[in-house]
């Protein structure tokens, strides 16, 4: 029997999205609850499973391809016994392949994911020269790159003579035209709005992390023994902003129209960097969650987004934000606000410098940080004083834990 492989209904606020990345090829058999299609939003990546098992025989939609809820992205043959039909005899005309030829796990170009497709444009690589270690022989970025850093045998002489590459011209300027994924294009609206709609400035000062990272260093190996995760710096970071928060409320409130609103709650924005772009997951009622949940939920975070798993309930809402331009190596900078919010916290990189601490010159492990603010409700003083109690919280981690 045939089943339609239709666009499922999309999260509330989303009215299209974008074919990204199929799975599989026409031909190819089908698990029950395989994952088909990635279908990309101007948020998340949603996954089209198989409701059957059997084969898929057409593919009516494109990578690129722009789609609504209830649009026929494929079609496939329900059953176990269609699974024997060759791909080849669905194509008019073509002949059958032969039974010796060996399957390349990889497939081409197209099939492969938009950041491996770029990186085997920019290597000029095929994806047939390459073995796959992703799910079903697809490629990893990984796999490129270990592909692309390894010698390359000399061709065999006995080989058919290829043809040369056209030699580049001297001074020759190349470009590439790349259209921007939906949640490239996503970032670009929301930065404009925060630039536009807001009057953000950018207060700094620089924090002392001796006795957090001598904290973590007595603790970690106890911490994570306990607690099964990592003791690192961003649980002490969003403690520190709570403190911040409770203490001058404004920072965590957000404009509507005319009104301010004060948020009863301390929902947490952690900025984390993934393959599709900067995406901002938001740890909700954070005052409530021990250290040790906050670990979990940030690495939590991070996997799912590298493995484009986050949902829109993840990236919904939030009343502030903590990035950490830090694990780039970032020494300083201002970050963008991230509307409603009205504030956010920039971390940048841990760097040993000289000190002066009751008069004499010591080395200190000493960060930057900038604190983003929206101007229009939010007075200098309320955010230099801000940042100020963060700064306090963590140079004095007992403030922390006792609330003072």
């Amino acid at each position: 029997m045939a089943i339609e492989i239709k666009v499922p209904n999309l999260p509330e606020s989303v009215s299209s999205a974008t074919v990204a990345t199929w799975h599989l090829k026409a031909g190819d058999a089908v698990k029950r609850e395989q994952n088909l299609v990635d279908l990309e939003t101007d948020k998340v990546v949603l996954e089209v499973p198989s409701t059957a098992d059997g084969v898929l025989t057409e593919i009516r939609v494109q990578p690129g391809a722009t789609v609504v809820a209830g649009d026929v992205l494929a079609v496939m043959e329900e059953g176990a016994g269609a699974a024997a039909a060759p791909a080849a005899a669905k194509v008019e005309g073509a002949k059958p392949a032969a039974a010796t030829a060996p399957a390349t796990p990889a497939g081409g170009n197209e099939d492969q994911s938009p950041a491996v497709r770029k990186l085997l444009s920019e290597l000029g690589l095929s994806a047939s020269q390459i073995s796959g270690t992703g799910k079903g022989g697809r490629l990893t970025v990984e796999d490129v790159k270990a592909h692309a850093a390894k010698p390359q045998a000399p061709a065999s002489k006995a080989a058919a003579p290829a043809a040369a590459p056209a030699p580049r011209v001297a001074g020759a300027r190349e470009e590439q035209r790349v259209p921007m994924t939906r949640i490239r294009q996503r970032i670009a609206e929301r930065l404009l709005e925060a630039k536009n709609n807001t009057a953000m400035l950018t207060t700094f000062n620089e924090v002392d992390l001796k006795a957090v990272s001598e904290l973590r260093a007595r603790y970690k190996d106890q911490f994570e023994k306990s607690h099964g995760v990592k003791l690192g710096f961003m649980s002490f970071f969003v403690k520190a902003v709570i403190e911040a928060l409770k203490k001058y409320p404004v920072l965590n409130a957000s404009v509507d129209g005319q009104d301010i609103i004060y948020h009863g709650y301390y929902d947490i924005g952690v900025a984390v960097s993934s393959e599709r772009g900067l995406v901002v997951p938001i740890l909700r009622d954070a005052d409530q969650h021990s250290m040790a949940e906050i670990e979990k939920a940030i690495g939590d975070f991070g996997a799912r987004a590298k493995a484009n798993k986050l949902t829109m309930e993840d990236l919904t809402g939030g009343t502030f934000s903590v990035t950490n331009g830090g694990v780039f190596g970032s020494m300083m900078s201002t970050p963008i606000l991230n509307p409603p919010q009205s504030a956010i916290l920039g971390m940048h990189g841990i760097t040993e410098r000289p000190m002066v601490v009751n008069g004499e010159i010591v080395i200190r492990p000493m960060m930057y940080l900038a604190l983003s603010y929206d101007h229009r409700i939010i007075d200098g003083k309320e955010a230099v004083l801000g940042l100020r109690t963060i700064k306090e919280c963590l140079e004095d981690p007992a403030k922390i834990l006792l609330s003072l």
